[in-house]
């Protein structure tokens, strides 16, 4: 697939840099650029001189906001599984070279879901996280039930998916959710360090331990689970009430059904 505009993919010596380019839709993702970025993760997973991998995002407000909903909503509710037909994996599931997160700005919804299928995170000090999808009457079908209880603490986890509220680069850095917490302006250098380190060890010893961790961990069919209990979600009129809620700037009045 083509990779789109938005998504800029760069290759310096054995690192890839993928930085979403939407700074001023807070580097939502519509479906193209979705699929685009996983084309760029693709070709990095299979280029033998690829060994690192840095996500980040455009400027210091975002690191990303997750799909834009305004396409993704009404794709999600008519059943569009936005290019994942495989309801045992989720975004990354494949990829067994490491993935660092340069997080540069607000690390929201989607753009979370993603984080949680990275390996090592910088964050800067200025930058928040949440799962913030039930506030609307959605939830974060990309993997978050799944992967976020197995990384940080359970009362943790459950505190992000039950009341959609943020926290702080500070707490996410103390519960385990980031590595490190720096500077805004030194976000992607210490990624990049961090990418550089990782390279001075053997390629395929790093790959096999990623991959070993991985699979030893991560429950996949869990993610079948989810995904049915998400169309329910996604089928329901809350769905459409919280989206239309939040587009006219008004507290959606959910019915439960």
């Amino acid at each position: 697939m083509e990779i789109p505009s938005e998504i800029v993919y760069e290759k310096k010596g054995h690192i890839a840099v993928m930085r979403i380019d939407r700074p001023k839709a807070m580097n939502s993702l519509t479906k193209a650029m979705l699929l685009g970025l996983d084309a760029a993760f693709a070709d990095f997973n299979a280029d033998p001189d690829l060994w690192v991998a840095i996500l980040t995002g455009t400027g210091d407000k975002a690191f990303s906001a997750g799909m834009d909903l305004k396409e993704a909503i009404p794709l999600l509710t008519a059943g569009d599984d936005l290019g994942y037909p495989d309801h045992t994996k989720r975004q990354f599931s494949d990829v067994f070279k490491p993935i660092i997160a340069a997080v540069n700005g607000a690390c929201i919804a989607g753009g979370m879901e993603m984080l949680a299928g990275t390996d090592i995170r910088i964050a800067g000090e200025h930058v928040m996280f949440s799962l913030g999808e039930v506030r609307w009457g959605l939830i974060p079908a990309g993997g978050s039930h799944i992967r976020v209880p197995r990384q940080i603490p359970w009362a943790v986890a459950m505190e992000l998916l039950l009341t959609g509220e943020p926290i702080s680069a500070q707490r996410a850095y103390d519960v385990g959710l980031v590595n490190k917490v720096v500077p805004a302006d030194q976000v992607f250098n210490e990624a990049m360090q961090m990418a550089e380190k990782i390279c001075k060890n053997g390629p395929l010893a790093v790959r096999t331990a990623k991959e070993i961790a991985v699979r030893s961990m991560l429950n996949e069919p869990g993610f079948v689970l989810e995904k049915a209990l998400a169309a329910r979600v996604f089928s329901s009129e809350d769905a459409k009430e919280g989206p239309a809620a939040f587009a006219e700037r008004r507290p959606p009045a959910f019915k439960g059904r």
